[in-house]
């Protein structure tokens, strides 16, 4: 005979354990605890863990009206940083009693309208929006229907969102390469509509003119955020009459395709050309030259765009959020020899 299969743990069950009632409970291990008190909530909320108790998503939201889902738009789930942040979000939707959906657009407007009206159909709750381009309409149509959005990584003015100051971050970038000494050096901009590659390559740009060695347009290469769109302009850059001494590549993936156009072009990275990217992937520490990256915090960007989007089905005003970035520094940008 087949074994028994065993009877999920109940709501009552761990209510029973915790020596409180059923009620107080389910409000513990709702997302937004109310009229609990904190030891209570942790308690309970231990509880349901260590005996493997799970929520009825589901039959919640036949009793609420809502689907307990949360849509998350991203280029693509095989850009490392989209990835990286959709696994918080994941993680933190999940702790709060929701599901995710997350679907793909591949940063094209109108992939994006067929992707956004198939989430909705679903009738989710709210949605974070990971690939904001400037002229987006995707919030204001949100916004017009009632339904709770964030931006997550980029920006856009007028819309709540939770991203790093990449302003600053470009800054960090320009100051360290000045301080090594570096005068004549390349941006590979990525996609400019992004703010990402916008504010990253503005702030680079600016320190340097403000140093008295401005950047000529030659110099600043737009592209992708993929490692062939890096490795395209890091060979546009080696070509020029005069190489840059150095590069600010505003996506870690770009940094990497530089690295083989400085390589195709007879030069070493860390020794004869400096490089800095940017998000400072889990990927940059081990490469075979280690690379220098400004450091995002992914995991609080996704982390928190979910409590901005709670805080705004509770019928509060998400207010946006920028995290510090760091300059996390390794061998591809040594001193210049003399």
């Amino acid at each position: 005979m087949p074994p028994a299969r065993s009877r999920p743990v109940t709501l009552a069950t761990v209510a029973r354990h915790a020596q409180v009632h059923v009620s107080t409970a389910s409000r513990a291990l709702s997302e937004a605890p109310s009229g609990v008190g904190p030891d209570t909530v942790r308690r309970v909320r231990e509880l349901a863990a260590v005996l493997g108790y799970r929520r009825d998503v589901g039959a919640a939201g036949l009793r609420t009206g809502n689907s307990r889902l949360i849509g998350v738009l991203v280029p693509r789930l095989t850009d490392l940083v989209l990835a990286s942040i959709y696994e918080s979000i994941d993680a933190a939707a999940s702790a709060a009693g929701y599901g995710t959906v997350v679907a793909n657009t591949l940063d094209d407007p109108e992939h994006r309208r067929v992707r956004l009206d198939a989430l909705l159909s679903r009738r989710i709750d709210a949605v974070i929006i990971g690939d904001s381009h400037s002229g987006d309409s995707a919030g204001l149509e949100l916004r017009d229907r009632g339904v709770p959005y964030v931006l997550v990584m980029r920006t856009l003015e007028g819309h709540p969102s939770v991203s790093t100051d990449d302003y600053h971050g470009g800054r960090l970038a320009a100051e360290h390469l000045l301080d090594l000494g570096h005068h004549r050096v390349g941006v590979i901009c990525g996609d400019q509509l992004a703010s990402t590659g916008r504010e990253r390559t503005l702030g680079f740009r600016r320190t340097f003119e403000a140093a008295g060695y401005p950047i000529p347009d030659a110099y600043s290469i737009d592209s992708g955020f993929s490692t062939p769109s890096g490795a395209e302009a890091g060979t546009e850059l080696m070509r020029l009459a005069e190489p840059p001494t150095a590069i600010f590549a505003v996506h870690d993936l770009l940094a990497l395709g530089a690295m083989g156009a400085i390589r195709d072009a007879g030069r070493q990275v860390g020794e004869d050309v400096a490089l800095i990217g940017y998000n400072d992937l889990d990927l940059a520490a081990t490469l075979p030259v280690p690379l220098t990256s400004i450091r995002s915090d992914l995991a609080a960007m996704g982390s928190q765009s979910v409590d901005a989007l709670l805080r705004a089905l509770n019928g509060e005003v998400p207010r946006s959020v920028l995290l510090p970035p760091e300059l996390v520094i390794r061998a591809t940008t040594p001193r210049p020899s003399a």
